[in-house]
Order: C-alpha cells, then structure tokens, then sequence
C-alpha cells in the first residue's frame, strides 16, 4: 500500500474519531479542524439532499479529507485527490460510497471552479 495512502486512511480514521471526541488527535487533522466550518458548509452546497449529520460518518470523514485537499492545501492535482477519496471509500465505506464521494467532490470542483 502507498505511503500516502496508508497517510490518508489514517487521517480519515482520526476524522471519524473526532467526530465523538474531541480530546486528542493528530497533527494532520490539527491543521483540517479549523477549516471544518467551511469544508461542512461546501458537503452541504454539494450534496443538499443529505444533512451533514445524515451523511454516514465514515463518507463525511472521507469528503472532509478531500475537501480539505481541494480547496484548502491544494498541494494535489484535482483528479489525484478525488480518485484517492474514491478509493478510500471503496476501502472504508458502504457499497454507495465511492459514487456518492466522487457526484459531491464533483460538485465542490464544478462550483468552485477548479481545473481538472
């Protein structure tokens, strides 16, 4: 498994566990919580169907981490970040997972005008 893979799953799963505690988490997600208020309010725009506390928690963990890489560290390309969210849902998440992940991100990327 990928260096950064193994990096992401990680960081999704501190993400699904800060949603019940708060106490301690990694370093990486330090650096996410702070744009959660906007990261949640792009899910919603994308997906306004499902209520972010609708959504099951491992997806939102997923869309958070990916929101997070697409529209705030940008350190990736576009494509590289949604097809790792992808993955990560088939990995970690229910069989609608990945479709459902990859129609939201589609959307943050369409609204937000980012090229693919």
């Amino acid at each position: 498994m990928d260096v950064r893979h193994r990096q992401r799953v990680k960081i999704v799963q501190d993400l699904f566990s800060f949603e019940y505690s708060s106490r301690k988490h990694s370093s990486k997600i330090s650096e996410i919580i702070p744009h959660l208020v906007f990261i949640d309010q792009q899910i919603s725009a994308s997906a306004p169907k499902f209520d972010i506390g609708r959504i099951a928690k491992v997806d939102l963990s997923i869309l958070r981490l990916a929101s997070y890489e697409l529209l705030v560290a940008k350190l990736q390309p576009p494509k590289v970040i949604i097809n790792e969210a992808i993955e990560l849902a088939k990995e970690l998440g229910s069989e609608k997972a990945p479709g459902f992940i990859n129609a939201v991100l589609g959307k943050i990327v369409i609204d937000s005008k980012i090229k693919i």
